[in-house]
């Protein structure tokens, strides 16, 4: 039976369009998955099928279809004009852009909003995988990805490799942006992960943040506010907390993450090789965003696996925390991300998926 037909099991498909966008579609007895093929192969769905839980966030900005034009040329690039919210892989940098030998990098780098190259590479009741990859254009980078979903697990399995196809040495930032909303994303929500420091980012994000710029701290979650008070990071206060906050959890003693909601008992996890992603962005908007984009409109966090910080290629280039591949080297890595019930808190998430309980 063709692939395109199979209604039991794992199954895939990349013949759907999604306004007017090439799109591939993974699910088995437990998660969808859909990833937006011409735009940067976004997870734009992530579903848990027995509690109807898309983790995903949606922005206000919807998924243009290509007929969209920008009004004009932002100075910092297109990514806000086509953010939808979901998942980007971001890649050769990330957050504010620079001028990097003689290339314009605009806001999370050029990977997020390109068209992206499909292949199924396994399709049976038991198992799915697509390679997906696309290489840059004002860099010499190639990145490529599969994707694979196992009948009977919550866990999508990402295994990825970029490659410098330059005759030089080049430096790059590389993450994943992963951003979570209502109605999964509510006061009851807490974050676990086993790091050890926090550095806040250097300049101001908002006038309603309630951390002080470029401030650090030994501990994580309880850190203090601009006004010397304990204050909570592992908690998601509800969205007329109207703040805003962007910092850096360091000193991970292992590579995994769960954001649990609850009061319904589930949640959504990852886990990765901290030696290749050191440090996870935390960017959170509790309704405290006011002006471009947000306008005071949006309750969304993100927990976002990164090889480098603070956000902006010059700000990792001047702290020495920018990573280099020599000409023609690449780099391969896994990860994975999980849905799971039945716990409030997470003590771990393994290299299998496995979620354990506090």
């Amino acid at each position: 039976m063709d692939h395109a037909d199979r209604n039991w099991g794992c199954r895939i498909s990349d013949e759907h369009t999604f306004r007017g966008l090439r799109t591939l579609v993974m699910e088995n007895e437990l998660l969808r998955v859909t990833i937006l093929l011409d735009q940067g192969a976004d997870i734009y769905e992530f579903l848990y099928k027995p509690l109807d839980i898309d983790f995903m966030w949606r922005a206000p900005n919807r998924v243009q279809p290509p007929v969209f034009r920008a009004a004009g040329a932002p100075p910092n690039g297109f990514f806000q004009d086509y953010y939808h919210g979901g998942w980007q892989e971001i890649f050769p940098s990330g957050g504010v852009g620079c001028t990097h030998k003689g290339a314009v990098l605009h806001q999370h780098g050029e990977v997020a909003l390109s068209a992206w190259q499909c292949r199924i590479t396994e399709d049976t009741p038991a198992g799915i995988a697509a390679t997906v990859s696309t290489q840059t254009y004002r860099t010499p980078f190639t990145i490529e990805k599969t994707l694979r979903l196992e009948s009977g697990k919550a866990v999508l399995f990402l295994d990825e490799k970029i490659t410098n196809t330059a005759a030089e040495p080049m430096d790059y930032m590389w993450g994943h942006h992963p951003a979570f909303g209502a109605p999964f994303l509510d006061a009851s929500c807490r974050i676990d992960i086993p790091a050890t420091r926090v550095a806040v980012h250097p300049d101001p994000v908002s006038d309603n943040q309630q951390l002080a710029p470029g401030a650090e701290f030994g501990a994580f979650p309880i850190v203090k506010d601009k006004n010397g008070a304990a204050f909570d990071l592992s908690r998601v206060p509800a969205p007329h907390a109207r703040t805003m906050e962007m910092c850096y959890l360091l000193g991970l003693e292992e590579g995994w993450y769960a954001l649990t909601n609850t009061g319904r008992g589930a949640g959504f996890g990852m886990r990765w090789d901290k030696d290749i992603f050191p440090v996870v962005w935390l960017w959170e908007v509790f309704g405290g965003g006011f002006g471009y984009p947000w306008y005071g409109r949006t309750y969304n966090l993100a927990l976002e696996p990164f090889t480098s910080w603070p956000g902006g290629m010059q700000n990792t280039l001047d702290k020495g925390t920018a990573k280099t591949l020599a000409a023609g080297e690449s780099l391969e890595t896994s990860l994975l991300a999980v849905a799971y019930e039945g716990c409030e808190r997470v003590r771990h998430i393994g290299a299998d998926g496995v979620v354990k309980q506090l």
